[in-house]
């Protein structure tokens, strides 16, 4: 599925679900750049994932303008796909007054908002038109709440809305995946205990948590010719955790 020898940006790309996604695209015999802050888990990323191209390594934060600025110049001219997977977990809730809270809304903002938004709007001139294809990858919590970070993951959900109107007339799709719990990730890693494993196993309808390779295949689909009529849209990819509506 999907055409080889495509170019594919994917932040985040270094650890878990991107990492997933990296080689799933590598393997298809696309040309692969991943991002992240930290080089040396890109590097050691880009070493282990084989394909028929090397995989190219940019380290930028993302949430920074002067630095994806910078990073331009090691992007791909042409973008045919560009996942955006950047993203970290909510900052946790502790007493504090209105400063606190504050502080603790911009961070998630930073975090979870502003890679994709940043890396999105730096690239579309370069987004391959008519076929170029962005997913984003979203969360439960924007549909289910969870204070700033479920907020966060759903302002992408609205803005993806705006960014598929915005590339519908020129023949490319915007849309989102909505993972659920994902085992063998850093962004769950805290939480991968047998219990919990057991409790978020049972919240799903097929009796199983997901792993990376399930939301890369997802994302790959979308990537894919054969998604050309889907856009604005965004795809649950959770086992039933959470149904369709």
């Amino acid at each position: 599925m999907g055409g080889s020898d495509r170019s594919v940006v994917i932040s985040g790309g270094g650890t878990g679900i991107g990492r997933a996604i990296a080689a799933r695209f590598a393997g298809q015999g696309d040309k692969v750049t991943i991002l992240g802050r930290r080089a040396d888990v890109l590097r050691a990323a880009a070493q282990e994932i084989e394909g028929a191209h090397p995989v190219q390594v940019v380290a930028v934060d993302l949430s920074v303008p002067e630095e994806i600025e910078q990073s331009l110049r090691e992007l791909p001219e042409r973008v045919d796909v560009l996942v955006n997977n950047a993203g970290r977990r909510g900052t946790p809730v502790r007493a504090g007054g209105l400063k606190e809270a504050a502080e603790r809304w911009r961070r998630d903002f930073d975090n979870n908002v502003l890679p994709t938004v940043l890396l999105t709007e730096a690239l579309l001139p370069r987004l391959t038109r008519p076929g170029g294809r962005v997913v984003t990858l979203g969360s439960l919590a924007a549909l289910r709440g969870n204070g700033a970070y479920g907020a966060m993951k759903a302002a992408l959900l609205a803005w993806n809305h705006t960014l598929a109107q915005q590339l519908g007339p020129h023949g490319a799709t915007a849309n989102v995946v909505v993972p659920g719990f994902v085992a063998g990730t850093e962004f769950f890693g805290a939480l991968a205990d047998r219990e919990e494993l057991a409790r978020r196993r049972a919240q799903t309808l097929v009796g199983e948590v997901g792993k990376p390779d399930d939301i890369a295949a997802a994302v790959a689909f979308l990537a894919s010719p054969e998604a050309r009529y889907i856009t604005g849209e965004f795809l649950n990819c959770n086992g039933g955790a959470m149904l369709g509506r």
